[in-house]
């Protein structure tokens, strides 16, 4: 594919890695108005970039540092295990550019980020989560002292292009969002899982029993977004007394269901916190 003049009055946004996040980051942002030529990706594996260049039409590089070079915001979408390399490989583009850094690195600190980097950068850090893909992600933002307001607003932009925002006013609650956005869908797989398997044991086909329930937890979570009121006042109005829903809730409440919630999501709580510790400080 022929290289695509980058002449535009707006900033340009480059992306090292382009995986999947990365891709679907870019997707969202040219539905929501930027143009291909203010974006770039770089990703060692030809197969990656064959697909960024076929399928969004945007230049990708081979070279990190050469779309480290054109950008005003570089976002950072590559492995955990592998970010302190490939930062310090940076640092010296980044150090004359100065862009607004975003990472979308799963369990890597700021700090860590920053000193990799050469120091001084303003770094937005995001935890966002897989439904991204479908541009209904839920993202956690934290933003170091380096972040102006402006460049608050322009990667919340971004982030807006494949769903919802929040900031946090401390890192440490991304930690939270790890274990609440970041591993919530697979909870949710999991219940879906359950429920599809027990209504099969009780006589529904297979078919049937995946339809209603992928349509029941679609329903219930649009009637919580678009509703008014908090989830447990939706439980309430559906628990009629002495109804079928009422003798279901019980079964769950009495086998401890909240507990089981709160100390898985303290688990990966903790797990963030030791993959942060083990991905960071590196010498």
């Amino acid at each position: 594919m022929a290289r695509i003049d980058a002449k535009t009055a707006g900033p340009q946004l480059g992306f090292i890695g382009a995986g999947n996040m990365a891709r679907s980051l870019v997707s969202g942002l040219i539905k929501n108005g930027w143009q291909a030529v203010q974006l770039s990706l770089s990703d060692p594996e030809p197969t990656q970039r064959e697909a960024v260049e076929t399928v969004l039409g945007v230049n990708a590089y081979a070279d990190n540092n050469e779309v480290a070079g054109r950008a005003d915001i570089l976002v950072l979408a590559v492995k955990p295990q592998i970010l302190a390399t490939v930062a310090r490989a940076l640092a010296s583009t980044v150090q004359r550019k100065k862009p607004l850094v975003i990472s979308i690195v799963a369990g890597v600190r700021i700090e860590d980020i920053d000193q990799w980097l050469g120091g001084g950068l303003p770094i937005v850090r995001v935890m966002p989560n897989t439904a991204a893909l479908i541009g209904s992600g839920a993202s956690g933002m934290y933003a170091n002292n380096n972040v102006n307001a402006a460049m608050r607003n322009q990667a919340e932009s971004i982030l807006r292009a494949v769903g919802v925002t929040v900031w946090l006013e401390s890192e440490d609650l991304l930690d939270v969002v790890t274990a609440l956005s970041g591993s919530g869908p697979a909870y949710f797989f999991l219940v879906m899982e359950a429920l599809e398997r027990a209504a099969i044991e009780s006589g529904l086909q297979p078919k049937q029993a995946r339809l209603l329930t992928i349509e029941t937890a679609f329903g219930a979570a649009k009637m919580a977004l678009e509703g008014h009121e908090e989830p447990a006042q939706l439980r309430r109005r559906v628990t009629s007394p002495g109804g079928t829903t009422e003798q279901a809730v019980k079964v769950l409440e009495d086998g401890g269901i909240r507990r089981l919630f709160k100390n898985a999501v303290q688990a990966a709580i903790d797990r963030a916190r030791e993959i942060a510790d083990m991905f960071g400080k590196k010498p």
